[in-house]
């Protein structure tokens, strides 16, 4: 095993067994886990379990539980849920841009990088929209209705467009020779 540190979420798995087994009590605590698998054997790391409560957050009340797999991590049990969650807008937007990314098999780096620009520029240009012409600030907070331009609509109005500007392409014709 190399001496990388890392944390990762565990996914909530079992009815009585996986990590659902570990999900009980009131308060954060770490532990250890064994994975086990017939194809690769069994591996047993060290599993912190961190418990929140909603507190009316999202109109919601009650305990939640996220379980996070770590190896050298130099974080306290309770700031390690914080440290992830800053992370949850990267992947949100790197998921995004492989929504909005143009498929291609150039080989260019500079031309696979433009388009990856262009995802970005796309999902910047949705966000710009929605935050100023699809939400209102009521009691101090933003309320904002993104399910009126989802980010799916723009790039089918975007398609749209360029279909109608540049024309489709219904029909190959190979040269004969």
């Amino acid at each position: 095993m190399r001496d990388i540190p890392f944390e990762m979420p565990a996914i909530i798995r079992g009815k009585h067994g996986g990590t659902k087994q570990l999900i009980r009590g009131r308060r954060s605590y770490k532990t250890s886990y064994t994975l086990n698998s017939d194809k690769y054997g069994s591996v047993t790391f060290s599993v912190w379990i961190v418990c929140t409560y909603k507190n009316g957050k999202r109109r919601e009340h009650g305990r939640e539980f996220f379980v996070y797999a770590v190896y050298k991590v130099k974080l306290s049990l309770h700031s390690i849920h914080d440290d992830y969650r800053l992370r949850f807008g990267i992947e949100s937007s790197y998921r995004m841009k492989n929504q909005c990314r143009i498929k291609t098999t150039i080989k260019n780096p500079i031309i696979r990088l433009l388009f990856v620009g262009l995802a970005f520029l796309i999902i910047n240009i949705w966000i710009y929209l929605v935050w100023h012409y699809l939400s209102r600030l009521k009691r101090s907070t933003r309320q904002v209705f993104s399910h009126l331009l989802t980010l799916k609509q723009m790039l089918e109005f975007l398609r749209q467009a360029v279909d109608r500007n540049y024309g489709v392409a219904c029909e190959v014709y190979l040269p004969s020779g």
